[in-house]
């Protein structure tokens, strides 16, 4: 529909496709907050399979700013592929949150791992495999050569990096983590959409 508006009205469009985004604010039921949340709980930490399975990685800093660049500089009409060139199994990414969490937050200064099994030494220890989707894609990838070559961008953050802020961030944001595990950010939704739509 966007490029029917292009090429019939000359509405000045772009599109922007990207790989999996990362970082603060990404909701609890993905894969990286999800780990992040279970390890600091104590809670298992279920891989799909054989944890093979592979995803490009971006962090949502890098993806704002290719997303400003296309916008400002990208040529109307054109789609862009913004990719993180961060291509990871999920274990690895799984065991690289347990590896940063032992660094900053060891399981023995937090609270909530007291009174779990005494062979919970590290976070990694909590990494359990799991029956795999039914599905489940092998792998996701994506070229983004177009937008690096064009309109000159590339990713600022390496993953380690990305992930460190990431995983910082859950650390001092557990009142966010708890409304929207909660549902209360739903009525904040339902209030101003009504309110919005009288």
């Amino acid at each position: 529909m966007v490029r029917a508006y292009w090429h019939t009205y000359g509405l000045p469009v772009t599109i922007s496709n990207c790989s999996n985004n990362y970082g603060p604010y990404h909701f609890p039921e993905k894969l990286i907050p999800l780990m992040i949340l279970s390890a600091i709980e104590g809670k298992k930490l279920p891989v799909y399979g054989d944890g093979k399975n592979v995803r490009d990685w971006l962090y949502v800093e890098d993806h704002c700013d290719a997303i400003w660049l296309i916008l400002s500089k990208g040529k109307p009409g054109e789609t862009y592929n913004i990719g993180g060139e961060c291509e990871k199994q999920n274990v690895e990414v799984v065991r690289a949150i347990c590896d940063i969490l032992d660094e900053i937050y060891p399981v023995k200064v937090n609270p909530k791992l007291r009174g779990i099994p005494s062979n919970v030494k590290r976070y990694r220890d909590l990494i359990s495999f799991v029956s795999d989707r039914p599905g489940h894609d092998r792998r996701y990838a994506i070229n983004c050569d177009k937008i690096k070559n064009e309109l000159g961008w590339k990713p600022r953050y390496d993953f380690n990096e990305g992930l460190r802020h990431t995983i910082a961030w859950y650390l001092r944001n557990s009142a966010w983590v708890d409304t929207v595990k909660s549902g209360v950010y739903q009525k904040w939704i339902e209030t101003n959409y009504s309110e919005r739509s009288i």
